[in-house]
């Protein structure tokens, strides 16, 4: 085929495509000529890649075809909607399937760090191989308290931010390993219980629980949740049930880094929350408290909003078209 002749004598149809494709506005009648040029110039690329595959005209055929399909398959609805329909149906529906792994990802955080408190808290051996009486006082008396007030809040905020949703998105998409989450856990669950146990040898264990509750009942909650996506990804390798298996491992990807965007929003209200009332001098109370309604909020959040999601066949995935699971007739 003489390529040279090919473009000359179909060069205004493969322009008139381009002109239509990046126009702002089509009427009904512009809007079937790109229907019918997207058909024509199609074939017409078909041969041109028989011939030369690589070539530039080849590459810009493909891009003004793809310009034109996305005029005529494009979006079902504006962001506003999509935004709108992510914060009320998909996150909390992808919350709502995640709730009793959670809960069990929690669990087992809890008694590996009870383990630690119980074993450094009554064991005088134990406490001195973690260093001497004056680090271990300097450790209690201000370097841990210290820790939340050494830098400006603002500053604070923006780096325990950084650092835990980092640590949650390592959670959701190394999951599938298998091994990561358990080992993130236990490694989380053994500092904490150390350092609630050096507290407990020391007798300031109201001091210890004034500084990580009020952030930490959300803060820790948002780690379980990244957890238990993990582990749900992971799990459908191993059990894919009907679906085959790089389906139902796409399936849950898909809908479980919904849960990794979500959390980047709740572990930014934690940070808020360990850089602002944390060491502010409010009320112990004061402060647990309004750590205990961000952890409400979480959870009415997901079981209630997230529950009625589900219910309506939500799960947080794609829906099948952005999927790719079907296709648009042209």
């Amino acid at each position: 085929m003489d390529m040279d002749a090919f473009s000359v004598v179909n060069g205004t149809k493969w322009s008139r495509l381009h002109e239509l494709a990046h126009k702002r506005r089509l009427d009904g009648g512009e809007a079937d000529e790109l229907l019918r040029l997207y058909q024509v110039v199609s074939s017409h690329l078909s041969l041109i890649r028989s011939v030369a595959p690589e070539s530039a005209l080849s590459a810009s055929l493909s891009a003004a075809l793809a310009q034109a399909r996305t005029r005529f398959t494009g979006a079902r609805s504006n962001f506003m909607e999509d935004l709108a329909r992510f914060f009320v149906v998909s996150l909390p529906a992808a919350f709502y399937r995640l709730r009793w792994l959670t809960v069990g990802c929690g669990t087992f955080f809890c008694l590996v760090a009870a383990a630690y408190t119980l074993w450094i808290g009554t064991s005088p051996d134990a406490l001195r191989a973690l260093g001497s009486s004056d680090a271990v006082k300097q450790y209690v008396d201000h370097d841990f308290v210290g820790y939340y007030s050494e830098n400006p809040a603002a500053s604070f905020a923006g780096a325990v931010w950084t650092n835990n949703a980092w640590i949650g998105a390592q959670a959701v998409a190394l999951g599938i390993t298998g091994f990561w989450v358990p080992y993130t856990l236990f490694a989380n669950a053994q500092g904490l219980g150390i350092a609630a146990g050096v507290f407990a040898a020391t007798g300031k264990m109201d001091v210890f629980f004034s500084y990580i509750l009020p952030h930490g009942l959300m803060e820790l909650t948002a780690v379980f949740i990244a957890s238990a996506a993990g582990l749900r990804i992971f799990w459908a390798m191993v059990a894919p049930g009907p679906r085959r298996r790089m389906l139902a491992v796409a399936e849950e990807g898909r809908s479980l880094i919904t849960v990794a965007l979500g959390l980047v929003l709740v572990l930014f209200v934690s940070g808020l929350v360990e850089a602002f009332v944390t060491p502010s001098p409010l009320p112990v109370w004061a402060k647990i408290l309004i750590g205990s309604l961000v952890l409400a909020a979480y959870w009415v959040y997901a079981l209630v909003l997230g529950g009625r999601a589900f219910r309506a066949g939500a799960t947080g995935d794609l829906d099948p078209n952005d999927a790719g699971y079907r296709e648009i007739a042209a």
